[in-house]
C-alpha cells in the first residue's frame, strides 16, 4: 500500500473537511504515493517517536497531534519541531496527523472515553457547524429519476439513519441556446420550454466534490444549473464531546474515584461537590473549557475534560461538577483506537502502537 491509500482509509473515519479551521490536518510531512513498509501510531510525534519508527521499520507516522501546527519560515533544527521535521525527512519517514478531525468523529476521541467510562448510547456534545449542504438542480422530468439515483449513489440525501432523501417541484424550465451552443433539446436562437423536476438534495461537504462530479456526469444538458447553500442546520453525527447516562445513579465521589482508575490518572482537579447521585455525564477531550456551558445546559451531573483555567471551574456554579483529568489523560486512549481502526481495515499489515512516553505533564 502507499500513504494515500492509508489515508484515505483514515478519512472514512475521519473526514479532514470536520476539522477545526485553526487546524493543520493530513499529510504534514512526505510523500503522498511512498509505499508503506510499516505504520506506527503515536499521540505526538517526538524525536524519540521517529526513532521508535526507524527501528521498528515504519515509514508512515499515524499521529493524532500536528506536529507541525503554525507555518514554519526555516528548518534548521532551532527546535523540537524542527529536528522532528528533520529527522523525518532524512529517514523518508511520512508524518499524518488527525486532530480535530478525530475529535468530531462520532467514532473519535470522545466515544473512546465514553466506551473507557461505560456511558451508554452517547451523543454528539456540540453538534459542528457547516458540515451540512443542499443541492438545488433542474432537470427533464424523463431524466430526473436517472440523475436523482446517482445523485444517491455518490452519497447525496442522507439524513441520520434515512438515506435517498430528496424533494422534487414540477416546473417549467427556459433557455434560448446561442449559435455555438449543442442544446440537448430545443434549437438553436429559439427560446424553449421545458417541463422540468426541481430536485432538492442535502449531503456532507465531504462529499461535496463527487456530488458536482456525478451532476455534471449525468445531466443531459450540455450547461447544467444547480445552486448549492451552507445549511444552519447541524448533523447529530458529527461535533465536538459526548453526553450519555451510567448505567445507574452512583454517588459523585464514587463516580470521581472510578474516573480516576479508568482514566489512570494520580489526581483529579474538580469543583466543588454537589452531594448527590450522578447519571448523565458529558466528556470532551482535550481543552474543553468552551464545552463547559452546553453540559449544563443539556443537564449533564458531571463534565469530564482538561485544561480547565481557574475562574472556569465557578461556571460549575453548582448544578455539576466538573472533572479536569488532564490534557494527555483524556486523550491517551486514541492511538489504540487508530490501531484497531486499522487493524480491522488492513490485515496482515504492520501495524504498530507506539510504546513512546509523550506526556509533557509530570507530577510529584
Amino acid at each position: 500500500m502507499i500513504v494515500k491509500e492509508i489515508t484515505r482509509i483514515l478519512e472514512e473515519l475521519a473526514p479532514l473537511s470536520h476539522a477545526e479551521d485553526f487546524d493543520n490536518v493530513g499529510l504534514l510531512v512526505g510523500d503522498k504515493d511512498q509505499k508503506v513498509n510499516g505504520v506506527l501510531v503515536t499521540l505526538d510525534t517526538l524525536e524519540n517517536v521517529v526513532d521508535e519508527a526507524i527501528a521498528k521499520k515504519c515509514n508512515l507516522i499515524v499521529s493524532f497531534h500536528p506536529i507541525v501546527f503554525t507555518g514554519l519560515k526555516k528548518i534548521t533544527g532551532a527546535d523540537y519541531v524542527q529536528r522532528v521535521v528533520i529527522k523525518a525527512i532524512q529517514n523518508h519517514i511520512a508524518i499524518y496527523s488527525m486532530h480535530t478531525a478525530l475529535d468530531n468523529s462520532n467514532r473519535g476521541v470522545n466515544a473512546k472515553i465514553c466506551e473507557v467510562l461505560g456511558i451508554k448510547d452517547p451523543k454528539i456534545l456540540i453538534p459542528k457547524k457547516g458540515t451540512l449542504k443542499k443541492m438545488v438542480t433542474y432537470v427533464p422530468k424523463a431524466d430526473a429519476h436517472r440523475l436523482r439515483d446517482a445523485l444517491f449513489a455518490a452519497g447525496a440525501g442522507e439524513i441520520g439513519n434515512y438515506s435517498n432523501c430528496s424533494f422534487t417541484i414540477d416546473g417549467t424550465g427556459t433557455y434560448r441556446a446561442g449559435e455555438k451552443a449543442n442544446p440537448t433539446k430545443g434549437e438553436t436562437g429559439k427560446t424553449h420550454f421545458e417541463d422540468e423536476i426541481q430536485i432538492n438534495i442535502v449531503f456532507s461537504k465531504t462529499h461535496q466534490s463527487e456530488i458536482v462530479k456525478t451532476l455534471l456526469e449525468n445531466h443531459p444538458y450540455e450547461e447544467v444549473a444547480y445552486e448549492i447553500y451552507t445549511l444552519d442546520n447541524t448533523d447529530a453525527n458529527i461535533g465536538m464531546g459526548m453526553i450519555g447516562n451510567l448505567v445507574k445513579p452512583i454517588n459523585e465521589i464514587e463516580f470521581l474515584y472510578q474516573l480516576k482508575e479508568k482514566m489512570n490518572v494520580s489526581v483529579i482537579r474538580h469543583s466543588e461537590l454537589l452531594h448527590k447521585k450522578v447519571q448523565k455525564i458529558a466528556v470532551l477531550g482535550g481543552s474543553g473549557a468552551f464545552a463547559i456551558d452546553t453540559a449544563k445546559a443539556l443537564g449533564a451531573d458531571v463534565f469530564v475534560s482538561a485544561d480547565i483555567k481557574y475562574h472556569e471551574f465557578y461556571k460549575a456554579d453548582k448544578s455539576m461538577v466538573i472533572a479536569d483529568v488532564g490534557h494527555y489523560e483524556t486523550e491517551q486512549f486514541t492511538k489504540n483506537l487508530l490501531v484497531d481502526y486499522l487493524t480491522k481495515k488492513i490485515p496482515n499489515f504492520a501495524i504498530h502502537l507506539s510504546e513512546s512516553k509523550t506526556n509533557p505533564i509530570k507530577y510529584l
